[in-house]
């Protein structure tokens, strides 16, 4: 299969889909590796260390999408790339459908078949290629959060770790899975108060087990979501239900009542983010600010740590990549369910119901028969 790697165009996203050991595997199996030249410089991967591992270097973003069989990138494809897309092609990344209606009626009219990372998932519930980035973004957003509480940010001013004899921050976490855990970490590392919502008991009392006591667990409903962010110095918010909307649990009546000055992190925004105010933003212009509330919502976080991001998630597509292009997408989805379930779009039809509910369009069930 010939497989191609695109310099990722979205606004200073750094992160490279596909690092040249993952090309010497491919080659292994006899598959014909395309690089955009470039495309691994941010990550620290020159165009002769691909050219090295055997891949071809070529000097256009279309170039490759015309050779390419198989497309893997790390963000979704941007409106100057649609046309770029075809039929039977197969599109290998983080697609997050449910945050724009645009992009789906693209690909939908592309005729591709679209496998995004975010929605393959393994039969306990595993997400395995959503969760090394959910590592990066939970472990940044406590990084962001200290950066935009200092004063000359708008922030509070408040040290996150306070100083003896000053009580340090409250940092409420909403969601303990991958994101929630891993910033709640960081901030207790920190000396934070950390303070982590959940609906799942069983997360919560494994919390309990193993975060050390400046971590409290707390049943997440309404009246106690509310009661958290009265005294919270930083928010993160980080509920996902694969593949669909987040829900708003952070709404916009909230953040009068809530300390001026305080910082959310919505790492929920590649999904439409979870708080009611939240609303994209680039690295270059990370924040904005309603009601005296710092918000800071990227949509690519770990693409500021592009070398650690790059490793971690190349780490985790690659034996997936492997199983798509040894066996084409249907054989390696009826044999592996976990990629079945990464099907969101298939020859111009919805096969990922939550994105099909997302816009009210028409959902197809994935047919997998030769």
């Amino acid at each position: 299969m010939k497989i191609g790697v695109v310099r990722e165009k979205k606004s200073e996203e750094n992160r490279v889909a596909l690092i040249p050991s993952g090309v010497e595997a491919l080659a292994v199996y006899g598959h014909q590796v395309f690089v955009e030249t470039g495309a691994g410089a941010a990550s620290d991967f020159s165009d002769e260390s691909y050219r090295e591992a055997g891949a071809k270097i070529l000097e256009t973003e279309a170039a490759v999408f015309e050779t390419a069989d198989l497309i893997v990138k790390v963000k979704e494809p941007l409106p100057e790339e649609y046309p770029l897309m075809r039929k039977d092609q197969i599109i290998f990344t983080y697609f997050h459908f449910a945050a724009s209606e645009e992009l789906t009626l693209a690909v939908k009219q592309s005729g591709c078949v679209a496998i995004a990372y975010e929605t393959i998932q393994e039969k306990n519930g595993y997400l395995p290629l959503l969760m090394p980035m959910s590592e990066v973004a939970g472990r940044m957003a406590i990084q962001q959060a200290a950066k935009y509480l200092e004063r000359e940010h708008g922030g509070r001013g408040v040290l996150i770790g306070g100083v003896p004899g000053v009580p340090p921050a409250n940092v409420v976490i909403l969601g303990a899975g991958v994101v929630g855990c891993n910033a709640a970490k960081m901030a207790a590392g920190l000396g934070a108060r950390v303070y982590v919502l959940d609906v799942d008991l069983k997360k919560l009392r494994h919390l309990s087990d193993v975060m050390p006591p400046n971590v409290v667990s707390v049943m997440s409903n309404p009246a106690n979501i509310r009661e958290a962010l009265l005294e919270a110095d930083v928010v993160v918010s980080s509920v996902l239900i694969p593949g669909a909307k987040s829900p708003k649990l952070v709404k916009r009546e909230h953040l009068p009542l809530m300390r001026k000055g305080a910082v959310i992190v919505d790492v929920a925004i590649d999904q439409g983010g979870s708080t009611e105010t939240s609303r994209p933003t680039s690295h270059g212009n990370p924040i904005f600010v309603e009601e005296g509330i710092i918000h800071y919502c990227v949509t690519n976080m770990p693409g500021a740590m592009p070398v650690t991001s790059t490793l971690a998630l190349t780490n985790a597509t690659l034996p997936f990549l492997l199983q798509i292009a040894n066996k084409g997408w249907k054989r390696s989805a009826r044999e592996n369910a976990a990629i079945a379930k990464g099907l969101n779009i298939v020859r111009g039809e919805i096969t990922y119901l939550p994105v099909a509910e997302a816009f009210d369009l028409p959902y197809s069930e994935l047919n997998l028969e030769e």
